[in-house]
């Protein structure tokens, strides 16, 4: 699969989507709020770390692409269920990379220049993500190879 943009996508989605995500990303935002007063930012920041988008963000993904088979007089669930999980992977590689932005950010914070330290873990971020997707990539590459010489006898 190429990652692209797509701005088309866009206009796919209905306005009450984007307040179901905003909705949910406000409740998990403001649930580590109470959390913080009660037991630390510490605790809190775990929380945070959750992503409140994504559990909406999948199920719009699936109603979309079942609703796009459906269309095409196709029973989309299986893809559906594909493509948000395709979505799960990237959103795992992405939290990845957050927890070496946070790590970056707890460790050297007090020691360095604000604007430094969150430069730095920013490329930490994006550099973690993108090593994880390409070893996903690379793994799955590997596996599809032994599955291909194993059907061929060879």
């Amino acid at each position: 699969m190429k990652i692209c943009l797509d701005l088309q996508s866009l206009k796919e989605n209905r306005w009450r989507e984007y307040a179901v995500r905003f909705f949910f990303g406000g409740v998990i935002t403001a649930a580590a709020g109470i959390v913080a007063k009660k037991f630390g930012p510490e605790v809190a920041g775990l929380l945070l770390a959750f992503p409140a988008i994504f559990p909406a963000s999948a199920t719009i993904i699936e109603k979309h692409e079942k609703e796009k088979m459906a269309r095409a007089g196709f029973d989309g669930a299986r893809r559906g269920r594909s493509i948000a999980s395709i979505d799960a992977a990237g959103a795992t590689m992405g939290s990845l990379g957050l927890i070496a932005f946070g790590a970056l950010v707890w460790k050297t914070l007090p020691r360095y220049p604000p604007w430094g330290v969150l430069l730095t873990a920013t490329l930490a971020w994006f550099g973690v993500a993108i090593a994880v997707w390409i070893l996903r990539r690379s793994v799955r590459n590997v596996r599809r190879r032994a599955r291909r010489a194993a059907h061929s006898g060879g």
